[in-house]
């Protein structure tokens, strides 16, 4: 008999503090919740919650996700920015989640140190959600494991490739699921930009209880071999964008284009796809791709009929719909 899953109260500060049937069941109870809402069905499972959304850096698809979800189920949310209130300037953290935990039924998070998270967690007294640090980004995670299932119908087994700059949150956050999930992993990234050894340790102990692989390959054309899933980010993170010139030499060979796609074995059968967190720089409608043309994915790969970057978007409001539920009200 399968133990009871209850998350109420608790938070998700990053993807290992769920066990791995903790966090297949946020992808179940997602999907079960995706369902409700394109039958048009409105809920309550939040009615009389109130979040409070805190971000010191800007967001399109996790607010938006974090706000359509909760009101999708009866919920309200507050805007917080780093003008808004007084959050580790005039007022030390602690103060503030002691002061938000009184008034507020959980609080979501996106900022930049990790540190800042893990002390509203410990002084508000209510659920907090991570929604992007500098360390980790979990509910995007649960998207792009969501969005894997969806097409193929199952994880384990799969091989997904992450290209790019392999020890950015988006980065270290999926490779943990994978190795949850019992996804082969490979992280092709230059040994500058590889992850540090602790972090690898952590996954590598959790890949070997779930049968899977996870490897870091600076070889382009080596990692793609066999992959079902090529993702990439953008080259530099938000608050580096002083490295810019330097992140553009070292990863310019990481870029995903058609060349790259073929190398894999699976185009042209259905057998691959292509998912990227956005905002991508891939076309030249943005102040910087005016100037340089395509960086981390090629126009002709993200537009394609195998790139599911905008499943993969609504699929952030899905999946923090259910972390919501799971965590405010223990509902199944």
């Amino acid at each position: 008999m399968k133990k009871r899953i209850n998350l109420k109260g608790r938070n998700l500060l990053k993807l290992s503090d769920l066990s791995d049937a903790e966090m297949l069941y946020l992808l179940d109870l997602a999907d079960s919740l995706k369902r409700k809402k394109k039958r048009g069905v409105c809920g309550n499972l939040l009615a009389h919650k109130n979040i409070a959304l805190i971000y010191e850096k800007a967001s399109t698809r996790t607010r938006s996700a974090f706000t359509v979800a909760a009101v999708d189920e009866g919920g309200s949310v507050e805007f917080l920015g780093q003008h808004d209130i007084h959050l580790g300037k005039k007022e030390s953290i602690k103060d503030s989640a002691r002061v938000l935990g009184r008034m507020f039924d959980a609080i979501q998070f996106r900022g930049f140190k990790q540190e800042t998270v893990e002390i509203l967690a410990r002084y508000a007294g209510i659920p907090v959600w991570n929604g992007l640090t500098d360390d980790a980004h979990p509910t995007q995670a649960l998207a792009d494991l969501m969005t894997i299932r969806e097409y193929f119908n199952h994880l384990k087994g799969l091989k997904v490739v992450y290209m790019g700059d392999g020890r950015n949150n988006v980065c270290l956050s999926l490779m943990m699921g994978c190795a949850k999930a019992g996804v082969n992993f490979v992280d092709c990234t230059p040994r500058a930009l590889a992850p540090a050894q602790a972090r690898l340790d952590e996954v590598f102990a959790v890949a070997r209880r779930n049968a899977c692989t996870v490897t870091v390959e600076p070889d382009p054309a080596r990692a793609v071999v066999g992959a079902q899933v090529i993702y990439t980010d953008v080259w530099v993170s938000m608050g580096e964008e002083s490295k810019f010139d330097e992140r553009l030499r070292l990863l310019k060979p990481y870029q995903v284009n058609m060349d790259l796609i073929r190398q894999t074995g699976n185009a042209g059968r259905n057998g691959v796809i292509f998912l990227h967190c956005l905002p991508a720089f891939h076309n030249h409608e943005t102040e910087l791709t005016r100037t340089l043309g395509a960086l981390e994915v090629t126009d002709e790969v993200f537009e394609a009929p195998f790139s599911k970057v905008f499943d993969q978007a609504e699929n952030r409001m899905h999946t923090i719909k259910a972390l919501m539920v799971a965590t405010l009200t223990g509902r199944r």
